[in-house]
């Protein structure tokens, strides 16, 4: 795939997930947020919850499935940035969790699997 297809369909399965996510009662605080030197996809907030959400988009599985693909390095750094973000936005919440949007396009069809509290920040 064109690295500018591959740009493209990731920032769309970043607003398909946006979207999913504000159908469900969600705010969306922030779109790829930098802290700490790391890109978040999504900071959300529902309540006096707050999840940083990573959202994975694949047209094939030669790669393995997208949720595959945040692995323990992975979630070491969205937990670096997690923690740099918080530290500069300083929210009232209860509660911060770490979830997983993956996304597989088949033609047209995107299926959608939402892992809520995929990891926590022991990694």
């Amino acid at each position: 795939m064109d690295p500018d297809d591959r740009l493209a369909l990731g920032r769309e399965g970043e607003a398909r997930a946006a979207a999913y996510l504000e159908e469900r009662g969600w705010r969306v605080l922030e779109r790829n947020a930098h802290a700490g030197g790391v890109e978040m996809d999504l900071v959300a907030a529902r309540g006096s919850t707050l999840a940083f959400v990573e959202v994975k988009t694949r047209r094939t599985r030669a790669a393995g499935l997208p949720e595959e693909s945040v692995d323990p390095r992975k979630r070491a750094r969205l937990v670096r940035g997690a923690r740099a973000w918080l530290r500069e936005h300083r929210p009232r919440t209860g509660r911060v969790r770490f979830d997983v949007i993956a996304w597989e396009v088949r033609g047209e069809a995107w299926h959608l699997h939402h892992f809520e509290d995929a990891f926590d920040a022991g990694g």
